[in-house]
Order: C-alpha cells, then structure tokens, then sequence
C-alpha cells in the first residue's frame, strides 16, 4: 500500500490501492483532459457576415458600362471592410465523458503522482492565519515545478490564502479539481479533508463494481438472487 509523506512533519497517510494504485490508462485519461479544457472554453467568439456588416445597400455603380466588374454590395467578402466567409459563431464546445470513464481516469492521474511520489499531505488546520512564509516553508523543502494544492474549503480558508500567494502554486478546492488539473501539476498537496473527498469521488464507481450482485441487492433490500433449489434469503 501506497502512502503519502506529510509536509512539516515525519509522518505519512496510507492510500487506498483502490484509488491510488490504478494502472495509467492513456487514452482514458487524454480523453478527459480534452473535455474539461473543452469545457472551459466560453465559445462567445463571432464574426459579422455580410449580412450583419452595417452599410451596403446601395449599389456602388450601375451594371454595365463602367468597364468595371460587376458589384451590388460594398459589404461583399471581397471588398475591405467586407463582411467574413465561414468565420466563427458562438457554439459550446462540450464533450461527454460518461461518470464512470470520468472516474476511472481520476484514479489513473491520481495513482501516476502515488507511484511517483509526488503526492503530499498538508494540515491545513496549523494555518491559524494567512502566512505565506509558513507556506513557502512548507513548499520549498521537498517540492518543485507546478504546485497544485487541494483544500477542502470550510475550515480551510486560510491556508487557502497562504498558499495561492506562492509562484507556481495554484489552489482549488476538492470538488473543483479534474484531471487535467492533476496531470498538469507535477506535485500535488491536499489536505486530509480534500483527501477524503478525491477518494470519494474517484473511488465510488470502483467500490460498486467490486460488491458482487447478491451484496448489492442485499443492501437495497432487494431479493437476492440464488441457485436452483433453494430458497431466497
């Protein structure tokens, strides 16, 4: 079983093998990272047709006779200050990932940084106020590169605040880290709260998969199902 050293001290958080020891499933996870990047991209990019152009609705001459090409508008794509052929619209950019591909790719991103090592735990309770020094302590004695730390957000305000001063550190809460946040970072702190919610929301689909049909039914008050011949619990 993995476990995770926590910062400031000598002591250590054992991880579940059912989130954090997932293999790396590749094309899982690049297909989660497009659709949260997708996700966050507004789509209120437009350009103006001719139609839309304002101006252009006289003629610029007569038909025939000019020695010139023929035009009825002045808006027309060929002319400057024209209107634009096949530009962009708004339009969302949105790609369904199902829950349990969703999951099983958070699992994956999240085992790598196990595997590694470069997961971290944080006591976000020794933050009694705002302190970037005490952060910066924290941070500068084992980490490098691109910092993510994960915070539960109630209770945790200030070292939330602590940390987001820091360069190369970004601060998100529990419910709002993806997976392309986690692959984009090359360490990752959290806290024991934040840890909490990231195994129950990468570890819930694999708990249900591994309770066999009788157990589940069984739970839901259900009728189990049994062999020929015998009866019903």
């Amino acid at each position: 079983m993995a476990d995770a050293p926590v910062l400031g001290g000598n002591d250590k958080v054992e991880l579940d093998d059912a989130v954090f020891g997932a293999p790396f499933n590749g094309p899982l996870v690049h297909e989660s990272v497009v659709a949260e990047l997708a996700a966050r991209r507004r789509g209120t990019h437009a350009t103006l047709t001719r139609g839309k152009v304002r101006g252009g609705g006289a003629k610029p001459w007569r038909q025939k006779g000019t020695g010139r090409a023929r035009a009825g508008s002045s808006r027309s794509p060929l002319w400057i200050g024209g209107g634009t052929v096949f530009g962009p619209s708004p339009r969302h950019y949105t790609v369904k990932v199902n829950r349990k591909a969703r999951r099983a790719a958070l699992r994956a991103a999240l085992s790598v940084h196990a595997e590694r090592g470069s997961l971290f735990v944080v006591d976000a309770g020794a933050f009694d106020a705002p302190s970037t020094k005490q952060a910066h302590g924290l941070v500068s004695e084992r980490l490098g590169g691109s910092v993510l730390v994960a915070l539960a957000g109630e209770g945790e305000e200030a070292a939330a605040k602590s940390f987001r001063n820091l360069a190369g550190v970004s601060v998100l809460p529990a419910h709002a880290v993806g997976v392309a946040d986690v692959v984009g970072a090359a360490t990752l702190v959290v806290s024991r709260d934040a840890l909490d919610s990231l195994i129950d929301r990468a570890g819930r689909s694999s708990e249900r998969a591994t309770k066999s049909p009788n157990e589940a039914a069984a739970e839901a008050g259900g009728t189990v199902a049994t062999a020929a011949g015998e009866e019903p619990v």
